[in-house]
């Protein structure tokens, strides 16, 4: 492996590895907004419950999230030096409102939050965690805008070999990015809900199993109580089942959303990014079918043995065009216009080293484009109609006894983190070998594209970007260990890990719990303090 291929895996790693807590903290940040609204509306103690349960599930997943996410801005200055030089005109503009505007925001007022259940009034600490959760959305925004306009190069003019933002409007009002912002908001809910009802489904399946509740011979269950155990009470089964309903109803909308958004990207993708769509579905020839199953040598860069199994004939079309006829290139087709357009060899040029004059291979790695776009839509859907199993099966206020369904649900938890990794996999590997993808719009800034052979830093050796690679990837698993033994305890320790003041009920009833966050116990997360 030479310098180019050891700083993408090295920056495919860490940023997966990041990726997968910021839906979380995204999507459970809303949610617990939404929880806490209807205990200030309500003044009921199961509301309050589960926002301190959920919200310090929420807390140590940002914590993580923001210790996994500062290595990326190092490598854009360490590992991929000639990238930052290249695209630093624009690219700086929307990571310097994230970290300056949005992230300032939303760890400052998260702040508020955690520390100030008794300092502040219901309603301003309510507005503290409502803008928290609404800079993590605008701090999103901002990352995918940078995103989107590698993918979509707009707003620019080249000046001396370099992209300069003549037009910040056309750069944060991107379609590419207007319709990639929804899609991946969708796709943080349906992580919320799945993570809601799997960890719901585990309370409510421990009650039935540790005889606290029981069922009818109609199968209506009967809520009981543990006097000795802290928390298990009857309030405690009404939490756990409102958000078992609450996380269903949320992954449900979710995946609804995420396809609406995702049929719209997928076209755009069609008219900015051909090759990228041709190869996830390994089209090989110009055409309206959709590849259900393909076979042949797909983790290749050619077409010369890869067969259609099963292909549903027109929805390519729709998917692209919105209709069932049109017919569309095929990486065929589309190889002969990009090799004309771009060329067939890197250029000769000291920024590509020894890779000067190396073939240039436009297709994507089809074997990733093909299943990544597929598992993204699978796990999706998977966990859609898992929510929708769910409701029907807890109508009557039961789980079963079943531990292998407990565990499936519990599992479950990883299907829509596995749909958000794929799709970004797809994204950013699809686009290759381009770092900043061509426009193909006519409108005289289609030069504006970057091979990513050219991106990576010169004065780097492999050697040196081995040794980071193998020590971050080794710090990572380690904050992987702490992260998931955190979330196991306090998930295990149900409400009870959140609320210290539910073992003193004997002195203290629910009551009290509803007159405020300035009259409550304990403060929220007593670990953080």
């Amino acid at each position: 492996m030479d310098a180019l291929e050891i700083a993408r895996w090295q920056f495919g790693i860490t940023t997966v590895y990041h990726f997968m807590m910021v839906p979380l903290t995204i999507g459970l940040g809303l949610v617990v907004a939404v929880i806490q609204t209807l205990w200030y509306r309500t003044g009921k103690a199961e509301y309050l419950r589960m926002t301190k349960f959920w919200g310090k599930l929420f807390l140590i997943n940002f914590i993580m999230g923001v210790a996994t996410g500062i290595v990326q801005e190092f490598q854009f200055g360490m590992a991929w030096s000639e990238y930052s030089r290249f695209v630093g005109d624009v690219f700086g503009a929307p990571l310097a409102l994230e970290a300056l505007l949005a992230f300032f925001v939303e760890s400052t007022f998260l702040g508020l939050w955690i520390f100030g259940w008794k300092q502040l009034k219901a309603g301003i600490h309510l507005a503290c965690l409502w803008v928290a959760v609404i800079g993590s959305v605008f701090s999103a925004y901002f990352i995918i805008v940078a995103n989107s306009w590698m993918q979509h190069p707009v707003g620019v003019e080249m000046v001396n070999g370099r992209p300069v933002m003549t037009d910040a409007w056309a750069v944060f009002t991107n379609n590419t990015a207007l319709v990639a912002v929804p899609h991946t908001l969708f796709g943080a809910l349906g992580v919320a809900g799945a993570f809601l009802l799997g960890i719901a489904w585990y309370h409510l399946w421990r009650r039935r199993h540790d005889g606290i509740d029981t069922v009818t011979g109609a199968g209506r269950l009967i809520p009981g109580e543990a006097p000795d155990v802290p928390g298990r009470d009857r309030g405690d089964y009404t939490v756990w089942i409102r958000s078992l309903r609450i996380g269903a109803v949320v992954a449900m909308i979710s995946f609804a959303g995420t396809a609406l958004t995702g049929d719209l990207q997928g076209k755009l993708m069609f008219e900015q990014q051909p090759m990228k769509m041709a190869a996830a579905e390994a089209a090989c020839h110009d055409g309206t079918g959709f590849s259900v199953l393909s076979v042949g040598n797909l983790g290749s860069t050619s077409c010369d043995d890869i067969v259609a199994v099963i292909e549903v004939p027109g929805i390519l079309s729709f998917l692209a065009k919105g209709d069932f006829t049109t017919e569309v290139k095929g990486v065929n087709s589309l190889l002969g216009e990009y090799k004309e357009k771009y060329g067939t060899n890197l250029p000769d040029n000291p920024l590509y080293g020894e890779r000067a004059g190396q073939e240039i291979q436009y297709v994507p790695v089809m074997e990733v484009t093909y299943w990544g776009f597929r598992m993204m839509i699978g796990f999706g859907g998977i966990a859609a109609f898992a929510a929708l199993l769910a409701l029907w099966v807890t109508r009557k206020g039961a789980v079963p006894q079943s531990p292998w369904l407990m565990r499936l649900a519990v599992f479950g938890i990883l299907a829509p983190f596995g749909a958000n990794a794929a799709g970004w996999i797809f994204t950013e590997m699809g686009r290759q070998p381009f770092v900043v993808a061509p426009n193909p719009d006519p409108s005289g800034i289609d030069q504006v594209f970057m091979f990513t052979a050219a991106a990576v830093s010169p004065g780097v050796s492999a050697a040196e970007l081995m040794s980071s690679l193998v020590v971050l990837t080794a710090i990572y698993a380690v904050l992987l260990v702490v992260e998931v033994r955190l979330l196991v305890k306090y998930v295990r320790g149900g409400v009870a890990s959140a609320m210290p003041e539910l073992a003193h009920t004997a002195k203290k009833s629910d009551t009290d719990d509803t007159q405020g966050p300035g009259k409550s116990g304990d403060d929220v997360l007593a670990f953080a303090y």
